[in-house]
């Protein structure tokens, strides 16, 4: 059965997560954080509900990327549900990079992660992102932009899942997708 766009159904999680260095990617002390990047990003991308993420062009990451400022590494995917992403975020070897993230990032006075939904095959712009992200920050949690603690279900945002075209992974500017073979796009 296929989903229609005005079901829930029809829509995915996407996520923004940006971390501020402490030190740059090539310090010794960032070494710990640059060894567990391979392990944990091909976790996700074998995690059931994952669909994409951002990677740098010709980069198995993301962290080259630096739209939010020099010293700002950004994270970016899309999952099937909230379910998902939560089970790969705290239910994973994830959750040990979680732990340690005192190390390695500055802790953040405003928000430094957003979700919102998309509908289903769309790619979300790091534009866009940022301001999904922007918005949480200066409106607080909405069904357009919000966090694990304060969610909303598809079917509340379903007002802010405008047509927006399937982008090609090529259309985030020096960027490309990385997607597991067993997740395709609905």
């Amino acid at each position: 059965m296929t989903a229609s766009q005005d079901s829930p159904r029809a829509a995915h999680l996407a996520q923004l997560n940006v971390s501020t260095l402490r030190y740059p990617l090539d310090d010794p002390r960032m070494a710990p954080f640059v060894d567990l990047l391979d392990p944990v990003n091909a976790a996700a991308d074998g995690t059931p509900g994952f669909v994409w993420r951002l990677v740098g062009e010709g980069a198995a990451d993301a962290t080259e990327l630096r739209p939010a400022g020099e010293d700002v590494i950004v994270n970016m995917s899309v999952w099937e549900t909230q379910e998902a992403l939560w089970d790969f975020a705290y239910r994973s070897g994830h959750l040990e990079v979680m732990r340690r993230r005192r190390e390695w990032f500055e802790r953040h006075v405003e928000a430094h992660l957003v979700l919102w939904w998309v509908p289903a095959g769309h790619l979300p712009t790091i534009g866009e992102a940022l301001e999904r992200l922007a918005d949480l920050r200066v409106h607080g949690p909405s069904p357009r932009a919000f966090t694990f603690a304060s969610s909303y279900a598809a079917a509340e945002a379903a007002e802010h899942l405008q047509a927006l075209p399937t982008l090609p992974a090529q259309a985030t500017p020096g960027a490309r997708s990385a997607r597991a073979e067993s997740s395709p796009m609905v």
